[in-house]
Formats: structure tokens, C-alpha cells, sequence
């Protein structure tokens, strides 16, 4: 009967729970203030009781704590706003070379601002904005004075870089996101595409000679291995990027990690002059033949073979590689769709969101504001253009010996940036003929670039990893 009651009147269970709740704090009250606590006041000496036994005016428990006046008070509100940080801080730091390095409050105050930048080209200009709004952010939180988010051992973001950013995991769990959202079909039912995305890679490689000359401009000084890291760039492959620099030069890691991504997201701007530069109208206008189905088999074993090649010939090259076709394969097999699915959504969304935290808490101004950044983007960009060129070229002289011709459109398709890329190509062809759609047909360049990027990584990794 009482159980009905409750049931029907909420109202005496409310006043129930109310009525325990007081109880047990009156209890509370009573035992610390009647128990324990009186009879270790009677063992204290006379200078550590309460107030209104000491009436030197310390609150009990505070003996060690300093005095602050009304002034000091608000004086050191005054210094510990970030206004007064931005205008009158100055810390010491090493640069990753091991030089002493002073950094000012402005020079924060500036990657603020470029952190809001790049959250504005994320958001506003649609810039890779599920990679750019996080490094924004990123880049925001670790110049915050007092903040000590990127500090270590206990900052958010020097837990998250360290976790996964500084190492191989996170671009490893993004491999296998990518691997479940490609379809290599396109490339299986053209091979000879492949021949465009290897061909884009001649960007990387190219862009390691010009980095040597920048050698002599003053300021700037790359080794090899940070040589490889920038020219890496020319992939458009952010993932690639990160990995190669973590494993190569973490120093640099920040910078050549937004220029990539920076880089992807203007393939838009940036790739159409450099086609039309390169391609005749009549090129422009080649139809291509529609493309043969690929059976399931066919798409099944694909990762598989690629996976062993990767492991008898470029072993360094193979834990990407193998990432990039273990996803692809859970796509494919059609046995295990909850991880496919989770590959392609749940896991490859957090880890971007940490891995782009992670990349925008090295954007500190002891590691961007030099000479050797503006030249990391300046070559990031010389890379990125020699690739799309370089695809474009090879597609024409392929042409030369093809009765079916290639459009040579779908050159530009070899970077990794996929499907952005495609896209692209497919976006410029149809201004010439819209009825000519080349997506399909720029698929097969640009999925094999990612593969292409994968083993550029590698060799460098191999020859320059010891």
C-alpha cells in the first residue's frame, strides 16, 4: 500500500529524500564537531587553536600561507591576466637545435592570432575543416599564458602529442580510416593509372634538391632527414606527413603538418592554372572510355597483394602500407561491416580531432617564427606544384604510344589528396565539355598516389631512418 502511494505522489518521495539528506548532514555536523577533532584540540598547543582561542588573527591551517594585502591582491590579478602576459612576458626556452631562445608575450600573442586564422580558413573559407578547426584550437590552447596546456607532464596537449601525435599511432589509425572509405576500383580496372600517382611522387623527391640550395639563404640550415620531412609535403598526404616527420625530424613536425594540410585544402586554387598551363584544349576535351567492372574477388585480394609486395620490397614502407590495405580489406571482404563502419566513422573522427590538437600544440613561436618555416611552406608548395605537373606531363607522353588516349587532366589526380583531387580534375574537364566526367577515371592516379606517398615515406624512412 505504501509502495502505491509513492508511486502515485512524487511529491512524498522528494520530501523523503529531503528529510534522509538532512539527517545525515546533521549527523555529519555533529560527529566532526563533538568527536575526534575536540579531543585532538585538547592535545594542541595554544598557537594552533581556533580563532577565538588565538587571537593573532591567522585562520587556522593557513600558518604557511603569505599575507596579501588589498593591493598585492589586486596587483597580481592585474599581472596574471593575459593582457599583461601578451605586453610585459618574456620566458626562456631551447630551440629543438639545443640554442637558448628568449620568446616575448607578442610572439604568443601573434600564434593566437594565427590559431584564429586558421580556424577562420577552416570555418568560414571551408579549408579541410575537420582538420584546420582543431589545429586552430590546438594552436590557441598551447600559447594561452599561465594556461600550461602543452607543458609537461601533465598539459592536455603534451599528453595528446605524446600519446599519439610523436609517434607512428594516430597516423596509423587514420591509414585504416582512409583504407575503409577507398574504393580501389577505378585503379584496379586501369592500372596503367598507377603510373600517374608514381609519377606525382617525382614532386617529393625533386623538392629535396631545392631544399639543399636553400641551405645557403641565411637562417637556414635542413639536414637530410629534415630535408625529407618538407619534401614529403608534395604528397598532400597529412597522415604521411606526420608520420615521416615524427620518425625523421619531431621538430619540424608542426609546421610541415599544417602546410600539408593547408596545401590539401587549396588543391582547389592551386592545381587548376598549373593544368591549363599544361594541357592544350584538345586534351582537355579526350573522352575516356567507361570503365570495366571490377568483381568482388578482385577488390578482396587487391589489398591483400599489395600488402605482401610492400612487405618482400619496401619493408619500411609496409606498416603504412599495411594499415592503408588492413582498412581497405575490412571494407572489401564484407564479413565485418560494424568495423568497417567504425573505421570510416567513430575511430578515424576522434583520432583526427586528436592528432590535429596534437599537430596545433607544437605551433609555439619558438618553432614557427624563424627563417626555416617560411621556407617549409615555400617548398611545401614547390613540391606540391612539381607533382601536379609531373602528372600531368607523364600523362601526356603516355599518350604518345596509347591508342586510347588518357586525358591528361587526370595527371593532377596523382597527389594524395583524395578525393579533392579528383574532384578537381573532374571540375576542370567539365568546363570544357560538360558532358565529359572524368571522376571516375581520376580515381585510379589518385588512390594510387596515396600508395605512392606511402612508399616514398618508406625509402626515405629506410635510407635516412638509422
Amino acid at each position: 500500500m505504501l509502495n502505491t502511494d509513492m508511486k502515485k505522489n512524487p511529491a512524498l518521495i522528494t520530501k523523503i529524500c529531503l528529510v534522509i539528506l538532512i539527517g545525515a548532514f546533521a549527523l555529519s555536523f555533529v560527529t566532526s564537531a563533538f568527536g575526534p577533532r575536540v579531543q585532538a584540540q585538547t592535545t594542541a598547543s595554544a598557537e594552533e587553536l581556533p580563532s577565538f582561542r588565538n587571537l593573532s588573527g591567522i585562520i587556522p591551517n593557513s600558518r604557511d600561507l603569505p599575507r596579501v594585502s588589498v593591493g598585492s591582491f589586486l596587483r597580481n590579478i592585474a599581472e596574471t591576466t593575459g593582457i599583461y602576459a601578451f605586453v610585459t612576458d618574456q620566458s626562456q626556452k631551447e630551440t629543438p637545435a639545443g640554442l637558448p631562445i628568449t620568446i616575448f608575450g607578442w610572439q604568443e600573442f601573434l600564434m593566437v592570432a594565427v590559431g584564429f586564422l586558421i580556424i577562420y580558413l577552416g570555418a568560414v573559407k571551408n579549408f579541410e575543416p575537420l582538420l584546420l578547426i582543431p589545429i586552430g584550437f590546438g594552436t590557441v590552447f598551447v600559447n594561452i599564458p599561465f594556461a600550461g596546456m602543452g607543458e609537461a607532464p601533465h598539459g592536455m596537449l603534451h599528453i595528446i602529442y605524446e600519446s599519439g601525435v610523436g609517434n607512428e599511432f594516430f597516423p596509423m589509425i587514420i591509414f585504416m580510416g582512409i583504407g575503409a572509405m577507398t574504393d580501389f576500383g577505378p585503379l584496379i580496372a586501369n592500372p596503367k593509372t598507377a603510373i600517374l600517382g608514381a609519377a606525382a611522387q617525382f614532386g617529393v623527391f625533386a623538392t629535396l634538391f631545392f631544399i639543399s640550395i636553400a641551405n645557403f639563404l641565411p637562417g637556414v640550415a635542413f639536414n637530410l632527414k629534415e630535408a625529407c620531412a618538407v619534401a614529403i609535403i608534395g604528397g598532400a598526404d597529412g597522415p604521411t606527413t606526420i608520420y615521416i616527420a615524427a620518425k625523421l625530424a619531431p621538430q619540424l613536425l608542426a609546421t610541415v603538418a599544417v602546410a600539408a594540410y593547408s596545401y590539401m585544402a587549396l588543391v582547389p586554387i592551386i592545381q587548376p592554372p598549373i593544368m591549363k598551363a599544361l594541357t592544350t584544349k584538345h586534351e582537355r576535351l579526350i573522352r575516356m572510355k567507361q570503365l570495366r567492372p571490377v568483381s568482388k574477388v578482385e577488390k578482396v585480394f587487391f589489398p591483400l597483394v599489395v600488402f605482401v609486395l610492400a612487405i618482400l620490397l619496401i619493408p619500411s614502407a609496409a606498416p603504412l602500407i599495411g594499415c592503408l590495405m588492413f582498412g581497405n580489406f575490412i571494407r572489401e571482404c564484407g564479413v565485418v561491416d560494424r568495423l568497417s563502419k567504425t573505421l570510416q566513422n567513430e575511430l578515424i573522427n576522434i583520432v583526427s580531432i586528436f592528432l590535429s590538437l596534437g599537430v596545433g600544440s607544437q605551433m609555439t613561436p619558438d618553432r614557427f617564427l624563424n627563417p626555416s618555416s617560411l621556407i617549409i611552406v615555400v617548398m611545401g608548395l614547390v613540391a606540391f606544384a612539381i607533382a601536379t605537373a609531373t602528372g600531368i606531363l607523364v600523362a601526356k607522353f603516355m599518350n604518345i604510344f596509347l591508342k586510347e588516349k588518357i586525358n591528361p587532366l587526370i595527371g593532377s589526380a596523382g597527389v594524395s589528396a583524395v578525393p579533392m583531387a579528383s574532384r578537381v580534375s573532374n571540375k576542370v574537364g567539365l568546363e570544357y565539355d560538360p558532358g565529359n566526367f572524368l571522376l571516375m577515371h581520376a580515381m585510379g592516379p589518385n588512390v594510387a598516389g596515396v600508395i605512392g606517398t606511402a612508399i616514398a615515406a618508406g625509402v626515405m624512412i629506410a635510407v635516412y631512418g638509422g
